[in-house]
């Protein structure tokens, strides 16, 4: 009898930007991959219509954190503002119940296109928490 595959769970996960490890985001989304599909009607052949696979899409990855510093939007700035479009390699990291690492997304060529900022309530407790959107060039499970 094997082993069951473990099945993790969200919550245990870290963020690497060029190799320093930064725990602090309470979410990440956007590990997505899509293969564009062409349909292609072939003359006399009428069962089906020929399936080809196209180019991969990357969804844009969602990252989000209580406000620790202004190391984030200082990025966006730098690369939006000013114009000094700096591409970062990042690493998401799943982490098993022993807390070591298990699975690693590794991001190619991030870029900052979107920052959002907290929304503030008076009387509220909750955490400041700002969202950065990363563009970027692909990924790979490592």
């Amino acid at each position: 009898m094997t082993n069951p595959s473990p099945i993790y769970t969200a919550c245990r996960f870290w963020v690497e930007f060029k190799g320093v490890t930064e725990g602090a985001f309470s979410e990440c989304s956007g590990l997505q991959v899509e293969t564009e599909v062409f349909e292609w009607e072939e003359g006399g052949l009428n069962e089906y219509k020929h399936r080809l696979l196209g180019r991969r899409k990357y969804s844009n990855i969602v990252l989000k954190r209580g406000i620790a510093s202004k190391e984030l939007l200082d990025w966006y700035c730098k690369c939006q503002v000013s114009g000094e479009l700096k591409r970062l390699q990042l690493s998401i990291v799943l982490l098993g119940y022993t807390g070591t690492p298990e699975l690693r997304w590794n991001v190619v060529g991030a870029a900052p296109v979107k920052w959002v900022g907290p929304t503030f309530k008076s009387g509220s407790t909750e955490v400041a928490v700002e969202t950065l959107e990363l563009a970027h060039h692909g990924l790979s499970l490592a």
